[in-house]
């Protein structure tokens, strides 16, 4: 009887020791990725060499139970992993877990993702929101500048999750690369790491879908271009931690992508790539370059979208030349614009961030439907000072951490879309909203 005790005892131990083994070898995530009709993309990471895999479930049919590939995470790729659900139907919503060695593991936040609804041909677009921001820079103090912490307020990521939106866009500057860190594999894969397993970020992660463009400090340096001598290993580090759609056009390194949500079509453009330095005296000076411009222009005479959001690291319409804004691009803007004008596209929103201050900029065009550029930024990082535009809409200026929550609401052919910005506690700063038909071209 007494060794039949110690035998249970022992086996009571080795079960639960292994359970914890697997529960502490969560490092981040599970995050959701893209959302597709078919199918959407899991991520995670763990601490070391593991076995991952997820299960997921139609919250209608919680018996019938589906599985991803089983995968092995690798030093080499960060110890992450991205799986694939797909066998999924359009518009359903599901649950899943998260199993590391075989075992299970319990989280005290929600896991769930949503398929993209079939609505075409058959009724109204539906209803979602989305949020947005940039700039989120969290504090680790013996790689940081000496001083006053530059990262504050990790609570506005606990405002963000209780909006319950559909999905968050990730305008740049998604975490800080240090001196430290972007000359190396190791230094780049441990400053995303730092960042994507602060604690107020993981229900986040869990049960939003999320989406994700750069600019220069996860792509290398500040104000850093072309140039920079690692972007190849920023770019790989960039594809292994953000479960976009794609990455590139034309088979280029690149984080140019697209998705659509409902009816809104969503440009995610690369402003470091193909940048020329600040100080380049020769030669013709871009930011987006022509090819991604064609590309641009080319998805954007093809979209049908009520509403085409073009979203980019920095700011776009603020005619006050300064910093990196595209007005110190001045041709290249130009460019876009009359671009934009001659091919008669409607429903163009520009989405920025960048600058540590959110506003509305609007460009009020002759014979035209006015343009606008929504910044947003930053999420966490220090809140910047005033700075001139001349276009910016009176009352929006914020400068203070803040998020803006997007809802596109409302029957076809008169759908609005509303955009509120809202402070790191959770206090609403402003809120502006667009009718489609407000965007058309004037006859």
């Amino acid at each position: 009887m007494k060794k039949m005790k110690l035998l249970l005892l022992l086996i009571v131990f080795f079960l639960g020791h292994n359970l914890n083994v697997a529960q502490d070898l969560l490092q981040s995530g599970p995050l959701v990725g893209y959302s597709a009709m078919r199918e959407v993309m899991l991520w995670v990471q763990t601490k070391s060499e593991a076995k991952v895999k997820f299960s997921y479930w139609n919250i209608e049919s919680p018996k019938k139970i589906e599985f991803t590939d089983e995968l092995l995470t690798e030093k080499k790729e960060g110890f992450t992993a991205k799986l694939i659900c797909d066998k999924l139907e359009p518009g359903q919503k599901y649950k899943y877990a998260l199993y590391i060695n075989g075992k299970k593991q319990k989280l005290n936040y929600e896991l769930n993702f949503q398929t993209q609804e079939l609505w075409q041909w058959r009724k109204n677009a539906p209803d979602f929101s989305f949020i947005t921001g940039s700039c989120a820079y969290i504090n680790e103090t013996e790689y940081d500048r000496p001083g006053t912490p530059y990262g504050a307020n990790y609570e506005i990521f606990n405002h963000i999750q209780s909006k319950k939106a559909d999905f968050m866009l990730w305008l740049g500057d998604n975490y800080y690369l240090r001196e430290a860190d972007w000359d190396s594999w190791s230094g780049i894969i441990k400053r995303i790491t730092h960042t994507r397993s602060l604690r107020e970020l993981q229900p986040i992660w869990g049960s939003m879908h999320h989406y994700a463009t750069w600019d220069d400090h996860d792509f290398g340096p500040n104000d850093s271009d072309r140039g920079f001598w690692n972007k190849d290993k920023t770019y790989e580090a960039f594809k292994l931690f953000w479960p976009n759609p794609s990455f590139g056009f034309d088979g280029n390194k690149s984080v140019t992508t697209f998705f659509q949500w409902g009816d809104v079509d969503f440009f995610l453009l690369d402003d470091r790539t193909f940048k020329t330095p600040n100080f380049r005296k020769t030669g013709k000076r871009t930011l987006l370059g022509d090819a991604q411009i064609e590309w641009l222009i080319d998805n954007l005479v093809s979209s049908r979208a009520a509403f085409k959001i073009i979203a980019l690291g920095g700011q776009f319409l603020n005619p006050n030349a300064g910093g990196e804004n595209y007005s110190t691009y001045p041709e290249e803007r130009q460019k876009i614009l009359k671009l934009i004008e001659d091919e008669k596209i409607d429903g163009v929103i520009f989405l920025t961030g960048d600058v540590h201050r959110s506003e509305i900029t609007k460009f009020n065009r002759e014979n035209n439907y006015p343009l606008y550029d929504f910044t947003i930024s930053p999420l966490t990082a220090g809140p910047s000072r005033e700075y001139p535009n001349d276009w910016r809409l009176e009352s929006t200026m914020v400068l203070d951490r803040n998020f803006a929550q997007v809802l596109v609401s409302g029957e076809r052919k008169n759908r609005v879309i509303t955009w509120n910005c809202y402070n790191w506690k959770g206090e609403k700063m402003w809120s502006y909203s667009i009718n489609e038909n407000e965007l058309k071209i004037k006859k």
